[in-house]
């Protein structure tokens, strides 16, 4: 907002029991709204939510494999050697043991408080990358996804607070040889999950490959350092697709394609994209535009909102 007219409406959507002060007390996710009533130019949430409603009998499933980094108070990433690198990729996928894993503690603090707020998050890894950790939330129905995973995001902050580590959602961290940090996006709709539900999920792959470029408008910021082709990533320019094949934009299930259903996975978004945009374009890209809503065009306004905003200046 403004500071000439910086106050906005607070609109409770969500509630969380509180894992950290326990009792009755609760966290609260909440929509931001302006003085003249309508959402705030960053309220993704509201669009999506209304392409949810539009659309809710086509019953969307959506689990977000969230990759975030954690960097010690030195701004290098966490357990690195002070001013040096540590061996090569390869032993701290999954890892497991001392000098393979950093931050254990956290990630298990972390799984524990979002159990206790309710968020379904249902798994956690170590990642390709030594300080680079991975968890799951999902499936979770609609717009219950987003409200899950920006919760499940205030939690890690507040959790790796704790132990003096901060967190990085940032899809390309440290540059070179390093793999990067995304938020996999896996969708399943009825008709996907019905026999024979192979059929929308490939008519999904040539839905999404033609709104490829309005997609990458709205899969976060930084991509293009992330999708190079390289890293187990999809050129950024061009959509791909395939059976198991995690270069590709979107990874088909070997289980889905041998089973003929289930759900496919958009590889694509970065690990800051916003939830709410993820799941609301992909739902527009499947089923059409809700009235009054247009995912990728509310972006733009919002980037030009801001480039051209009003910035008032004090005078004593």
């Amino acid at each position: 907002a403004p500071g000439d007219n910086s106050d906005v409406y607070l609109r409770p959507v969500a509630m969380f029991p509180d894992p950290f002060r326990g009792g009755d007390n609760v966290l609260v996710m909440a929509e931001c709204y302006m003085s003249d009533g309508k959402p705030n130019q960053y309220n993704y949430r509201h669009d999506a939510n209304l392409l949810m409603e539009e659309f809710a009998k086509h019953e969307f499933w959506f689990g977000l494999e969230q990759e975030y980094t954690m960097i010690d108070d030195s701004g290098w990433p966490y357990g690195w050697p002070r001013g040096g690198f540590p061996a090569p990729q390869g032993p701290y996928y999954c890892g497991n043991g001392t000098g393979k894993v950093f931050g254990r503690d956290i990630v298990d603090s972390h799984y524990k408080a979002c159990l206790y707020a309710g968020i379904n998050i249902s798994g956690t890894n170590a990642e390709v990358m030594p300080a680079q950790w991975e968890y799951q939330v999902g499936p979770s129905e609609g717009i219950s996804m987003g409200d899950e995973l920006w919760m499940s995001r205030f939690l890690l902050h507040r959790v790796a607070e704790e132990y003096g580590v901060k967190i990085t959602f940032s899809p390309k961290p440290i540059p070179g040889d390093w793999n990067g940090a995304g938020l996999h996006t896996n969708v399943s709709s009825k008709a996907m999950r019905q026999d024979g539900g192979i059929t929308a999920i490939r008519d999904a792959m040539s839905s999404l490959e033609k709104r490829h470029v309005d997609h990458m408008r709205v899969y976060g910021e930084g991509n293009e350092a992330r999708m190079t082709g390289k890293h187990e990533t999809a050129s950024f320019d061009k959509f791909s697709w395939g059976v198991a094949n995690r270069g590709a934009s979107c990874r088909i299930n070997r289980s889905c394609e041998d089973e003929g259903k289930g759900y496919f996975e958009d590889r694509r978004p970065a690990s800051n994209a916003d939830p709410y945009q993820i799941t609301g374009v992909i739902v527009e890209t499947l089923c059409g535009q809700a009235k009054g809503v247009d995912m990728v065009k509310g972006v733009l306004e919002s980037e030009q909102q801001v480039n051209t905003m009003n910035v008032v200046i004090p005078h004593p």
